[in-house]
C-alpha cells in the first residue's frame, strides 16, 4: 500500500510542474494512508527534475521518519496537522503559485466572483489569522496547520479544500494527492481571475442562488453534472 502512494505522491508532484504552479522546489505533495496512520511527502529541497518515487519520505503523524534517507519537507508539519484537524482528507499540497500567493501576501480571502469559482469553491477561499511572533518561534509549521485549521472552524473541508496562510502562500486538500493537486490548479486559475475581475470594475459577491445551483450540481448526493459512475 505505501509503494503504491509513494509513486502517487511522487506523480502529483510533478504534476505542479506541469501545470506551471510551482518554480525550483517551491511546493510539496503529501498523501496519507489511514489505515497505519502514515504520510508519505516530497522530500526537502530536492529537485523535481532528479527526484524518484523512492525518495519520498514516510513519516507517522508525530512526525517520526519511519522509511526513508532524505528529510521531508520543511513544510510537513503543516500537513500533519491538516490530516490530523481533517481525518476526510487523504492528500495535501502547498504551492507558491502567482496569483494565490498574491492574495495571501495581501492577507485577503479570494472573493467567489462568479459561477467558475462556484463550481469548485463554496465561497469565498478564506485566509488565516496571522500567526504570532510565539507561534512562528516554536512550532511554527505546525502551527501553521493549526489557523488553516482554524479559518475553517465548524465547516466541511472538502466544500472548501482550500485555505490562503496570512503572508505567505496557498494550501490545498482532498480526497487523494491527485485531488488535491486538483484543488491547487483550480485555486490559481480562480484568484487569477479575481485579481483580473476586481481590476476591472468595483464588483460584488456571486448571489446566493447561484453559488449554491453551480455548486451543489457538481457536488453533493443531488449533484448532476458528468456522467453515473
Amino acid at each position: 500500500m505505501l509503494e503504491k502512494l509513494k509513486e502517487d505522491v511522487y506523480r502529483a508532484n510533478l504534476e505542479l510542474v506541469r501545470h506551471g504552479l510551482v518554480i525550483m522546489t517551491w511546493g510539496n505533495v503529501s498523501g496519507i494512508d489511514r489505515a497505519s496512520g502514515l504520510m508519505v511527502i516530497k522530500p526537502s529541497g530536492v529537485s523535481y527534475d532528479e527526484m524518484t518515487a523512492g525518495d519520498m519520505v514516510v513519516t507517522d503523524l508525530d512526525g517520526n521518519v519511519i522509511e526513508g534517507t532524505l528529510k521531508p519537507s520543511t513544510d510537513a508539519p503543516t500537513h500533519r496537522a491538516l490530516y490530523k484537524s481533517f481525518p476526510a482528507i487523504g492528500g495535501v499540497v502547498h504551492t507558491h503559485s502567482t496569483h494565490a500567493t498574491a492574495w495571501a501576501q495581501a492577507c485577503r480571502p479570494i472573493p467567489c466572483l462568479g459561477t467558475t469559482h462556484a463550481d469548485h469553491f463554496y465561497g469565498a477561499v478564506p485566509v488565516t489569522r496571522k500567526l504570532t511572533p510565539g507561534e512562528t518561534e516554536d512550532n511554527y509549521e505546525y502551527n501553521t496547520g493549526l489557523v488553516i485549521a482554524l479559518a475553517l472552524e465548524g465547516r466541511d473541508p472538502l466544500t472548501m479544500p482550500a485555505v490562503l496562510v496570512a503572508s505567505h502562500g496557498p494550501f490545498t486538500w482532498g480526497a487523494t494527492p491527485a485531488d488535491a493537486v486538483h484543488n491547487a490548479v483550480v485555486l490559481e486559475e480562480v484568484a487569477r481571475m479575481a485579481a483580473l475581475t476586481v481590476s476591472l470594475a468595483d464588483v460584488q459577491d456571486i448571489d446566493r442562488h447561484l453559488l449554491d445551483r453551480h455548486y451543489l450540481r457538481k457536488h453533493g448526493k443531488n449533484a448532476y453534472y458528468g456522467q453515473k459512475k
